[in-house]
Protein backbone atom coordinates (compact mmCIF):
# COMPACT_ATOMS: atom_id res chain seq x y z
CA UNK A 1 0.00 0.00 0.00
CA UNK A 2 1.09 3.62 -0.68
CA UNK A 3 0.05 6.73 1.42
CA UNK A 4 0.06 10.38 0.62
CA UNK A 5 0.13 13.06 3.11
CA UNK A 6 -0.29 16.33 2.30
CA UNK A 7 0.46 19.93 4.48
CA UNK A 8 0.76 23.45 3.88
CA UNK A 9 -3.37 24.04 3.94
CA UNK A 10 -4.91 27.27 5.38
CA UNK A 11 -6.48 30.88 5.18
CA UNK A 12 -4.77 33.17 3.10
CA UNK A 13 -5.80 36.72 2.06
CA UNK A 14 -6.04 37.73 -2.08
CA UNK A 15 -2.67 38.16 -3.24
CA UNK A 16 -1.25 35.89 -0.65
CA UNK A 17 0.64 32.64 -0.82
CA UNK A 18 0.47 29.25 0.28
CA UNK A 19 2.95 26.34 -0.65
CA UNK A 20 1.53 22.68 -0.71
CA UNK A 21 3.50 19.49 0.16
CA UNK A 22 2.77 16.10 -0.36
CA UNK A 23 5.22 13.04 0.72
CA UNK A 24 4.43 9.29 -0.49
CA UNK A 25 5.68 6.61 1.61
CA UNK A 26 4.98 2.68 1.61
CA UNK A 27 5.31 0.27 -1.24
CA UNK A 28 7.05 1.92 -3.94
CA UNK A 29 9.13 0.76 -6.76
CA UNK A 30 8.83 4.25 -8.93
CA UNK A 31 6.25 6.96 -9.31
CA UNK A 32 5.33 8.27 -12.74
CA UNK A 33 2.98 11.18 -12.51
CA UNK A 34 2.22 13.29 -9.86
CA UNK A 35 -0.23 16.22 -9.22
CA UNK A 36 -2.89 18.74 -7.50
CA UNK A 37 -6.12 18.56 -8.04
CA UNK A 38 -9.21 20.53 -6.45
CA UNK A 39 -12.68 20.44 -5.49
CA UNK A 40 -14.65 23.11 -4.70
CA UNK A 41 -17.80 22.81 -3.09
CA UNK A 42 -20.74 22.15 -5.40
CA UNK A 43 -17.86 21.72 -8.36
CA UNK A 44 -15.95 18.26 -9.93
CA UNK A 45 -12.39 17.81 -9.00
CA UNK A 46 -9.95 19.56 -11.22
CA UNK A 47 -7.12 19.29 -12.12
CA UNK A 48 -4.42 21.87 -11.33
CA UNK A 49 -1.12 20.52 -12.31
CA UNK A 50 0.93 17.74 -13.08
CA UNK A 51 4.18 16.86 -13.15
CA UNK A 52 6.01 13.57 -14.60
CA UNK A 53 8.82 11.56 -13.38
CA UNK A 54 11.09 13.05 -15.76
CA UNK A 55 9.36 17.33 -15.17
CA UNK A 56 7.31 17.36 -17.91
CA UNK A 57 4.78 19.83 -16.46
CA UNK A 58 1.30 20.76 -17.30
CA UNK A 59 -0.95 23.41 -15.61
CA UNK A 60 -4.80 24.16 -16.19
CA UNK A 61 -5.09 27.70 -17.75
CA UNK A 62 -6.42 29.25 -14.67
CA UNK A 63 -2.88 28.93 -12.39
CA UNK A 64 -0.51 29.41 -15.81
CA UNK A 65 1.77 32.05 -14.10
CA UNK A 66 1.13 31.31 -10.50
CA UNK A 67 1.10 28.16 -9.56
CA UNK A 68 4.63 26.36 -9.87
CA UNK A 69 5.07 22.74 -9.01
CA UNK A 70 7.95 20.80 -8.62
CA UNK A 71 8.74 17.12 -7.46
CA UNK A 72 12.17 14.93 -5.90
CA UNK A 73 12.06 12.01 -6.73
CA UNK A 74 14.42 10.52 -4.29
CA UNK A 75 12.32 11.44 -1.64
CA UNK A 76 9.05 11.01 -3.38
CA UNK A 77 7.95 14.12 -2.67
CA UNK A 78 5.83 16.74 -4.78
CA UNK A 79 5.23 20.21 -3.81
CA UNK A 80 2.93 23.48 -5.05
CA UNK A 81 3.84 26.84 -4.56
CA UNK A 82 0.46 28.96 -5.06
CA UNK A 83 1.16 33.13 -5.35
CA UNK A 84 -1.22 35.93 -6.34
CA UNK A 85 -4.05 33.47 -4.57
CA UNK A 86 -7.16 34.58 -5.51
CA UNK A 87 -10.57 33.86 -3.74
CA UNK A 88 -12.03 31.32 -6.82
CA UNK A 89 -8.51 29.20 -5.69
CA UNK A 90 -10.77 28.05 -2.52
CA UNK A 91 -11.64 24.17 -2.07
CA UNK A 92 -9.28 21.10 -0.81
CA UNK A 93 -6.56 20.13 -2.98
CA UNK A 94 -5.69 16.07 -3.40
CA UNK A 95 -2.40 15.29 -4.03
CA UNK A 96 -2.42 12.31 -6.46
CA UNK A 97 0.20 9.78 -7.50
CA UNK A 98 0.28 7.17 -10.60
CA UNK A 99 2.36 4.52 -8.46
CA UNK A 100 4.47 1.29 -10.12
CA UNK A 101 4.70 -1.94 -7.17
CA UNK A 102 6.28 -4.72 -7.37
CA UNK A 103 4.65 -7.78 -5.40
CA UNK A 104 6.75 -11.31 -5.88
CA UNK A 105 7.63 -11.15 -9.77
CA UNK A 106 4.45 -8.70 -10.37
CA UNK A 107 4.54 -5.42 -11.57
CA UNK A 108 1.74 -3.54 -11.19
CA UNK A 109 0.40 0.51 -11.20
CA UNK A 110 -2.21 2.16 -9.34
CA UNK A 111 -3.25 5.48 -8.70
CA UNK A 112 -3.43 7.09 -4.94
CA UNK A 113 -4.89 10.12 -3.10
CA UNK A 114 -4.13 12.20 -0.54
CA UNK A 115 -6.45 12.76 2.34
CA UNK A 116 -6.89 16.66 0.89
CA UNK A 117 -5.77 20.35 2.44
CA UNK A 118 -8.22 23.02 2.54
CA UNK A 119 -6.88 25.82 0.57
CA UNK A 120 -9.51 29.16 1.85
CA UNK A 121 -8.99 32.44 -0.17
CA UNK A 122 -10.32 36.05 1.64
CA UNK A 123 -11.00 39.15 -0.27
Amino acid sequence: QVQLVESGGGLVQAGGSLRLSCAASGSIFSINGMGWYRQAPGNRRELVATITSGGSINYVDSVKGRFTISRDNAKNTVSLQMNSLKPEDTAVYYCNADVTMISGSYRYRAAYWGQGTQVTVSS
